[in-house]
């Protein structure tokens, strides 16, 4: 009812499709409900009332909805594009961790997770279910873990370090247990996907933390989450 399989892939149906899109809905919720939390608390910190109106709900479903589409537009602009799947893109994982850099932990979580629901909607590559929860939910989920260093001084950096290595340990759990036939000649599998799937999370994180370094994209983003929390 939910999906079909198409060429030995599970395929969403439309009724499967209206169901992740009522999912992504729903955790774009959540994830506003851990922003608003998390901004509260910065406000009392810093010794501020906190907002009670509503408006900040508005404007952290706006940045957290914003980096969803904005990193589903870079993850198509691909360096690296290997024919089993995996890609270097053009920064789309440093856009997705943002919203946990500026909303924190829970938000980040919920954002990645709906991110790859969206994924999944765009371009879905499912051989078996547990591959879909490894693969879209938690790898891709995992990229919110930058929301633990969102306090910290150099918490981008630290959060999205945290959360590509967040990915690429789920990443090479799927390629270990589902996709072994593909593994090189000669190589074991577990030695492949490490290998297979490093070189494109560690490509682009290589590209992103050189961009990263540059002052006036450090400034940007500073900016950026004054805004969010303001």
């Amino acid at each position: 009812m939910f999906y079909t399989i198409v060429d030995g892939t599970y395929v969403p149906t439309t009724l499967g499709n209206a169901l992740l899109v009522v999912l992504l809905a729903a955790l774009l919720a959540v994830a506003v409900v851990f922003a608003r939390r998390y901004a509260t608390e910065q406000s009392q910190k810093a010794g501020e009332t906190a907002n009670k109106g509503g408006k900040l709900t508005v404007k952290q479903l706006v940045f957290c909805a914003m980096s969803i589409a904005l990193g589903t537009i870079l993850s198509e602009i691909k360096i690296i594009d290997f024919p089993w799947g995996g890609s270097a893109t053009l920064l789309s994982m440093l856009i997705i961790c943002l919203p946990g850099y500026l909303f924190g932990l829970g938000a980040g979580l919920v954002t990645g997770v709906a991110y790859g629901i969206l994924q999944l909607l765009v371009d879905p590559y499912v051989l078996f279910p547990m591959q879909l929860v490894l693969d879209y939910l938690l790898a891709f989920g995992s990229l919110g873990l930058s929301g633990i260093f969102a306090s910290s001084k150099n918490g981008l950096v630290k959060g999205y370090l945290t959360g590509i290595l967040g990915r690429y340990v789920f990443t090479v759990l799927s390629g270990w247990i589902f996709f072994g036939e593909y593994a090189w000649e000669g190589w074991p599998v577990l030695p492949y996907s490490l290998v297979y799937n490093g070189i494109y999370i560690f490509a682009e994180a290589a590209v992103t933390l050189v961009v990263l370094a540059i002052p006036a994209v450090k400034n940007g983003i500073g900016a950026v989450k004054k805004m969010a929390l303001s």
